[in-house]
């Protein structure tokens, strides 16, 4: 199974940065970050509306999508791992997780998503969700492979 994080902005160096290496060199699925960004200014609506296009067309066609969206579902870490492990075992070769601007997803972004999640009510930095989203899939890779989990 190859995982995508397409995100909206680039990243230059420093801690957010660093922290998601961190995570994502930890990751054995095959992991790509795909940055896009639109450089005109638009009214909000139709920056969504661009950035879900530009996000949709970094991603391979035929993916499963995950989009990180506040009005998402709240999962555990476990429920996270459960549903990679449901893909992996059902042979899905893509999973690819979109992470909006700062005005988030459109509905026609949310639409096409096979899952919705959120980090909760509070608003996070996107870098900073890079990475909380690459130690997510680190840590479901563990529970996955029998590692002991703390919170168990």
């Amino acid at each position: 199974m190859r995982l995508t994080i397409a995100a909206v902005g680039r990243a230059g160096r420093g801690p957010e940065r660093e922290l998601y290496e961190h995570y994502a060199g930890r990751i054995r699925w095959p992991l790509t970050l795909r940055e896009v960004e639109e450089r005109r200014k638009l009214p909000p609506a139709e920056m969504i509306k661009r950035e879900g296009e530009l996000l949709l067309g970094a991603v391979p066609d035929k993916a499963v999508l995950v989009a990180l969206d506040r009005r998402g579902a709240s999962l555990d870490s476990e429920g996270f791992a459960e549903r990679l492990r449901r893909w992996r075992d059902d042979s899905v070769s893509d999973v690819a997780f979109l992470i909006g601007g700062a005005d988030g997803h459109g509905e026609t972004t949310l639409k096409r998503a096979t899952l919705v999640v959120s980090f909760g009510a509070m608003t996070w930095p996107h870098l900073l969700a890079r990475a909380m989203l690459a130690e997510q899939i680190y840590r479901a890779q563990q529970l996955l492979a029998g590692h002991p989990y703390h919170r168990a």
